[in-house]
């Protein structure tokens, strides 16, 4: 109790957090990169205040119960390994607020920038009216396209009930369920029978070898939502399988494959996967239009 006693700002309580971060050796990856911004993430929402705030503001004293919630918070976050937006149940995608728990993967897909770029200049938006989004998880895709293309009827799927009702507080929270249709299905299996002008997917992709390495805190992510076999290909290829029917003849598949990339293109060298480029930052994204998809042979 001293130790909170001797924090008294803002600006106390992100030095001390910074330097119990580096201490534990946390791991960032969850829509922050440094402890620095960790700190600033879980305390200001902690504090309720919005994170663009001005910077005297650090130098505000706090009251003895602000103290105490900032240090059980920070606490719980070196403890238990959790990352911030599990810890604050939300995350920010497309510059849009999501709830989020452990039922559903944190979002941080670089398909957002694709999103708020209007798929340019891959993509005439104008042309789009259907779009499917297969492993929707908390639903961000989804809604983030609903935001943004108010002419597009949206398909969200999701094999997990858990992930579905998440996505459900979230279609609600950015009033877009008139819009979003969430379907309970295993890719695939259980979608209408329809044509969708664009579908969009970030599936499970990581490999055996990379999920032996994940660091604490994506332990709590789950597993249902990262591993996809030994080469972390499994969804991906069943993806490619089955895709062609649900598109139309001038439709287009984006999907995320992340660091299996590499080992899909050593699968697959014959098949012309454009894979897209990130001005904020990520890999491992492709693309491929119907007629491509149509000229795929599998064994």
């Amino acid at each position: 109790m001293n130790e909170i006693n001797e924090l008294v700002t803002i600006r106390d309580f992100m030095r001390w957090a910074v330097s119990r971060f580096n201490e534990a050796g946390l791991y960032f990856g969850h829509g922050t990169e440094t402890a620095w911004d960790e700190a600033a993430a879980l305390i200001l929402h902690t504090l309720h205040l919005p994170h663009n705030m001005d910077q005297p503001i650090l130098d505000a004293h706090l009251t003895s119960a602000e103290r105490q919630a900032i240090f059980d918070i920070i606490r719980r976050r070196i403890k238990d390994r959790l990352p911030v937006p599990y810890l604050t149940q939300e995350a920010w995608f497309a510059g849009l607020p999501f709830y989020v728990d452990e039922r559903v993967l944190i979002p941080r897909s670089p398909i957002a920038e694709l999103i708020a770029n209007e798929f340019a200049p891959w993509i005439q938006m104008d042309t789009v009216h259907s779009i499917l989004d297969l492993c929707t998880g908390s639903g961000c895709i989804a809604i983030a396209c609903a935001k943004q293309f108010p002419q597009c009827e949206i398909d969200a799927s999701d094999i997990s009930t858990d992930a579905l009702a998440v996505a459900k507080i979230n279609t609600l929270r950015h009033q877009v369920e008139d819009q979003v249709h969430l379907i309970q299905s295993d890719l695939f299996e259980a979608i209408p029978s329809k044509k969708y002008d664009l579908i969009l997917s970030n599936p499970p992709y990581v490999d055996a070898n990379d999920m032996a390495a994940l660091p604490p805190e994506y332990l709590h992510e789950p597993l249902l939502g990262l591993a996809s076999g030994p080469d972390g290909l499994a969804a991906t290829i069943k993806i490619l399988q089955y895709v062609l029917p649900y598109l139309n003849p001038n439709g287009t598949l984006i999907v995320e494959v992340g660091n299996s990339e590499y080992a899909l293109k050593e699968s697959f060298p014959d098949i012309p996967f454009i894979w897209l480029e990130f001005q904020n930052g990520g890999s491992g994204v492709f693309m491929l239009t119907a007629e491509q998809i149509a000229k795929i042979h599998f064994s």
